[in-house]
């Protein structure tokens, strides 16, 4: 439904006053606070042709463009508040004029343009300058800019939706804000300006495409000082740059710092007191680059759910000592931030078998590839190179029986040169843009500190194992590159994280460790069990308003679950048997027992395995709370 308010038909109390022309009463906001009552409003004026497109491009970009209201052609108006703010010069330019795209003047009134007004339509756009005084009562004492002017802003890589000729990229506002306050304001600013005082992004410019913070595109530096964190809301400037793509042959816009006074809301103002659903939560997922992102109380709360029903430990080998509070968390966060998604599994236990691989890993991480497929992002495996074949027949067999949707290439690493790692991980060599910006291993047998790999009884496989390893060990080197590890016993790769926890309390720890980590260990009574986990996890992750808000930058409207087809890309009972079955068929054995059939780790699918998928099937289709 449209949010459209037609001035012409507003009661009194909506529009404060009616000023002349000739005397435009627009205030600078640069130090305004938050108050009740009216609400600072950019403005943008354009020929009534390009009124409706313009009003869906504010409809679908409503992070940086959150309409309150528009006229009807040639009712143009200023809105002002009564009292007079901190800067209430007539001779300060108020206006911005726009002629085929380029801005070709600062106004301070719009009197010699009465006829062109006529048949202009005015649009007045939610002011992000509010955002400071909600920061104010957040706690957050007011840093005013260096210069006169107002806030910095600037224009990101981030394209917002194109709407006809409306095409530009999406422009932001920067507050740094101490690291050791960072949640509690983030929320306080959502509580007092609902999903408008939402972040859109927390940590290193650069992944904005912002090179300098110094160098604002709008208004006054400001600076980042040691402790702080930079933290990026949309902008209403970004209306500047949609006027300029459109290259209409004339339109006007409020200047950068300059605002009109209205009671016109917005309908996504808060409804008072945040429901758990729209808390925000905060967690850093990278250090390098620094990269922090949000989901709500509620998915959160459902995710440490899924972690402590995979955290059972059936083989009694004291993996509760292994365990990281909020590891399932993170590692789906990043997983939910990346663009193209390596996986690796394997674990060759059965050295006197052909093949001597085993039932825990494969199904797990194809039910991973399977979500992420789902979320349109680039998946791939990485085997070893004597199971290239048999992993190509597992995964065209999935295919075929509906447990993945389409192929998904299977690579192999065997090692070799100095730079091969770094050449695999990033296609083009540029280290700005890799080929694959998350790396997962479940169930997949990881190098001991004596640089050989050893099953759970201290049997010595190196002769089956390529190097898998290095990639792990080179991303570490690569900024922008996170890793998942995936294990139930502390010899998987990626359990480098936990290992002085595996040498003390995981039989056989001192020799079978992992000495290999990654950004996040998840830990679970079988490991199949955390591919699943992590699959579900992006699923709560993706139906959160506040996450979606958070990765689509704000820039299009939110998509419930069903309009994604996700449901059907979950694990489920019947998906993960036939798995089995192709497993089975390969005559692929249980870890524990060795056995051919329906088991994972010497316990049955039916009434163990098929009940844990079950259980977190039910918390995450759950109702969020």
């Amino acid at each position: 439904m449209s949010f459209t308010l037609h001035l012409k038909s507003c009661l009194p109390s909506v529009v404060r006053s009616w000023i002349p022309q000739k005397k435009p009463n627009i205030r600078n906001m640069s130090s305004m606070a938050e108050a009740p009552g009216p609400r600072p409003a950019g403005v943008v004026l354009l020929h009534k042709a390009l009124a409706p497109d313009f009003e869906k491009f504010c409809q679908t970009n409503s992070g940086p463009l959150p309409l309150l209201g528009r006229s009807e052609p040639g009712r143009w108006a200023s809105l002002a508040l009564g009292a007079a703010g901190p800067d209430t010069r007539t001779d300060r330019p108020q206006f911005r004029k726009y002629e085929s795209g380029a801005c070709t003047g600062s106004l301070t009134s719009l009197e010699g343009h009465s006829e062109q007004l006529k048949d202009m339509v005015t649009f007045f756009l939610g002011h992000s300058f509010s955002l400071e005084g909600a920061l104010e009562k957040g706690g957050l004492p007011r840093r005013d800019p260096a210069g006169h002017g107002h806030g910095a802003a600037y224009k990101t890589t981030v394209p917002c939706v194109t709407v006809a000729g409306f095409c530009c990229p999406l422009v932001v506002t920067m507050r740094p804000i101490p690291k050791d306050k960072l949640e509690r304001l983030v929320q306080a600013s959502c509580s007092m300006r609902g999903v408008q005082g939402q972040p859109i992004h927390i940590g290193d410019p650069e992944l904005l495409g912002i090179k300098d913070l110094s160098k604002p595109d709008y208004g006054d530096p400001e600076e980042c000082r040691p402790g702080e964190v930079p933290v990026f809301w949309p902008s209403h400037l970004t209306s500047l740059e949609a006027v300029s793509s459109c290259r209409t042959p004339l339109a006007f816009t409020s200047a950068p710092g300059c605002a009109v006074m209205t009671d016109l809301q917005d309908t996504e103002a808060p409804a008072g007191r945040l429901t758990p659903d729209k808390i925000p939560e905060v967690h850093r997922i990278s250090q390098d680059p620094l990269h922090y992102s949000i989901t709500s109380a509620s998915a959160a709360g459902k995710i440490r759910e899924l972690e402590g029903i995979i955290a059972i430990d059936p083989g009694n080998r004291g993996i509760g000592h292994l365990l990281c509070k909020d590891e399932l968390l993170r590692a789906s966060l990043s997983l939910s931030h990346a663009h193209s998604v390596l996986i690796t599994t394997g674990f060759p236990t059965h050295f006197k078998h052909e093949p001597p691989e085993e039932t825990d890993g494969p199904p797990g991480a194809l039910a991973l590839a399977a979500f992420l497929q789902a979320l349109q992002k680039g998946v791939s495996m990485v085997v070893d190179q004597r199971a290239l074949s048999l992993f190509e027949k597992l995964v065209e067999e999935a295919v075929e029986q509906g447990v993945l949707e389409t192929q998904i290439p299977v690579l192999t690493y065997p090692g070799g040169s100095a730079g091969a790692a770094r050449e695999l991980l990033l296609g083009d060599g540029d280290p700005r843009s890799p080929r694959f910006d998350h790396l997962v291993a479940i169930e997949r047998t990881g190098r001991a500190a004596d640089g050989n790999y050893y099953n759970a009884r201290k049997m010595n496989i190196k002769h089956l194992v390529d190097p898998i390893d290095d990639l792990f060990l080179e991303a570490q080197k690569i900024p922008g590159i996170s890793s998942t590890g995936v294990g139930d016993g502390g010899n998987e790769l990626g359990m480098g994280k936990v290992k002085e926890a595996v040498k003390s309390h995981i039989r056989n720890g001192d020799v079978i460790a992992c000495d290999v980590g990654a950004d996040f260990a998840v830990i679970a009574g079988v490991s199949n069990w955390g591919g699943y986990a992590l699959a579900c996890a992006l699923y709560i992750l993706n139906s959160c308003e506040v996450h979606g808000r958070y990765l689509r930058r704000a820039t299009e409207p939110f998509r419930a679950p069903g309009e994604q087809n996700w449901t059907q890309a979950l694990p489920s009972i019947d998906k993960e048997e036939k798995m089995l079955g192709i497993l089975a068929r390969h005559r692929i054995r249980s870890g524990v027992s060795g056995n051919v059939g329906m088991e994972v780790d010497g316990l049955p699918f039916h009434g163990t395995h098929d009940q844990m998928i079950q259980k977190l099937l039910d918390v995450t289709m759950g109702r969020l709370l």
